[in-house]
């Protein structure tokens, strides 16, 4: 059976293919698919079709599924959701200016974007430390790490639309952007200061272990839950409290709820939390 309004598209996507793709991102990535990403899934794995001279879904699925390529990054990618922005949820950079001065005699500090995106999470925690400490050399080291390698090209190279940082303290646009000229008119860049905090890298969230380092005294794992079930929220959370000391904080989204995690993580403010104590940490 095909979605409606099949006839009116380039290429047939059968209930049977959706639920292979619903399958596969799952294995490879934990994400979740609900039955409203239909024509989500359509339109973005449809460019790979058309890249790889493809003729159906079910040819690309049984390509994806026969090898262990560079496609399967690119699935991947296709179907990673990025939405983000500078200083998203302010009150979470609010608490780790705080942290970061309260925890300063113990430096170098180490912190974690876990869904670093395009980055904005990522350079927005680096701003955060040098107005902690007054510094552009802030005793801090953050990892920013993504499934989605593209994502990670964007973030590493710190440049974008000059409108994605209109709403930011005029202050901190002069002390933290260069404005771009010429051909880059309409584009900013990090300062390379803020970009020497940061180390990119990519990592898969449902990976039997993260070669991230640590403990961190701060993990931003922030609306990247919602995409996984339960189940895979539970694993992932097993692993990132390996990461943590005691006192560590790990920052969420706000829609994101683990009371069926109690056992390893526990609420210590407004989306934030701690190692549960009842796991021996």
């Amino acid at each position: 059976m095909s979605i409606p309004g099949s006839a009116e598209r380039d290429f047939e996507f059968s209930d049977r293919d959706f639920r292979r793709v619903c399958e596969l991102i799952h294995t490879r990535a934990g994400i979740a698919l609900a039955p409203a990403k239909r024509d989500m899934v359509y339109g973005r794995l449809s460019r790979r079709l058309r890249v790889l001279g493809l003729r159906s879904f079910k040819d690309y699925l049984d390509q994806l599924e026969s090898q262990d390529g560079e496609e399967w990054q690119a699935f991947t990618n296709a179907l990673t959701t990025n939405l983000t922005s500078f200083f998203r949820e302010p009150h979470h950079f609010d608490k780790l200016r705080e942290e970061l001065q309260m925890r300063a005699p113990r430096a170098p500090l180490k912190l974690w974007s876990c869904a670093a995106s395009t980055g904005e999470e990522p350079y927005s925690m680096a701003i955060t430390a040098c107005e902690a400490f007054s510094s552009m050399t802030p005793p801090v080291r953050i990892i920013a790490t993504d499934v989605d390698t593209q994502v990670l090209a964007t973030a590493s190279q710190g440049v974008y639309a000059i409108d994605r940082i209109a709403g930011l303290d005029p202050a901190l646009k002069r002390r933290y952007f260069q404005r771009g000229s010429g051909p880059n008119e309409g584009k900013c860049r990090v300062v390379p200061a803020l970009r020497s905090l940061i180390e990119f890298r990519p990592l898969n969230l449902l990976s039997n272990r993260y070669d991230v380092g640590g403990p961190f005294d701060a993990l931003f794992c922030r609306n990247v839950m919602i995409y996984f079930d339960k189940p895979t929220q539970r694993g992932i959370l097993s692993r990132l409290v390996q990461h943590m000391e005691e006192d560590s904080l790990l920052y969420t989204g706000h829609s994101e709820n683990y009371l069926h995690a109690a056992d390893l993580i526990q609420p210590c403010g407004r989306t934030l939390y701690r190692r549960s104590r009842r796991n021996g940490a």
